[in-house]
């Protein structure tokens, strides 16, 4: 039985089969050693990253008395899931995702890690103190490559000028032009770093 450790765009913690690029965690430990279960909460700390899941030979013990690992699809879905490259393990990905952010905010330094968290807890959807109504947005705008929005019962990111619907598995392209009343999901500070010219991995497409 898989554990409930794969990430949706939204946030939301889901148990499936299905592998991911990128490992993560939410600030430290949220689950049950003993019993392999979420303790309910959501997150430990506002530190919520999206790292590599191989680093020099560590191997770790998954769910284990440490923090919770958490495993994404591609970065775009951590993205969206309001996670942040992590400085540790990602040092050169965490380094430009920073200097974006103070590119768009027209800053003199790049934000320190504390800087980045707060504003990014304040807009991420997958804790319990998350904002009660998201925007929403017109899917025709101008919108950057990684801007992930929900529309019915699914997930879209925009890719090339366009949408793509999400899974666990990947990427099929859309099968109708999405309505002008879709809910964005990625959090507005991303959207301006990746207008900036962050360039997030993608996973794969079933074309």
């Amino acid at each position: 039985m898989p554990l409930q450790n794969r990430v949706a765009p939204n946030g939301e913690l889901c148990a499936v089969p299905a592998r991911g690029m990128f490992m993560g965690n939410r600030g430290g430990r949220i689950h049950d050693p003993e019993t392999q279960k979420l303790t309910g909460r959501t997150h430990a700390s506002r530190r919520w990253l999206c790292c590599s899941t191989t680093y020099k030979d560590w191997h770790r013990d998954v769910w284990g008395k440490f923090y919770t690992e958490l495993f994404f699809f591609d970065e775009v879905t951590a993205l969206a899931a309001g996670h942040r490259p992590c400085f540790f393990c990602r040092k050169e990905d965490a380094r430009r995702f920073a200097e974006h952010w103070k590119n768009c905010e027209g800053l003199e330094v790049a934000p320190s890690s504390d800087e980045m968290d707060l504003v990014l807890h304040s807009q991420r959807c997958g804790h319990k103190k998350s904002p009660a109504c998201l925007p929403q947005i017109n899917p025709h705008e101008d919108w950057p490559d990684g801007t992930v929005v929900h529309c019915g019962d699914r997930f879209y990111a925009l890719r090339n000028h366009k949408w793509w619907s999400w899974s666990f598995e990947g990427y099929t392209a859309a099968e109708r032009e999405l309505p002008e009343d879709v809910t964005l999901i990625t959090p507005p500070q991303i959207i301006a770093i990746l207008n900036d010219g962050y360039s997030p991995k993608w996973g794969i497409f079933n074309l």
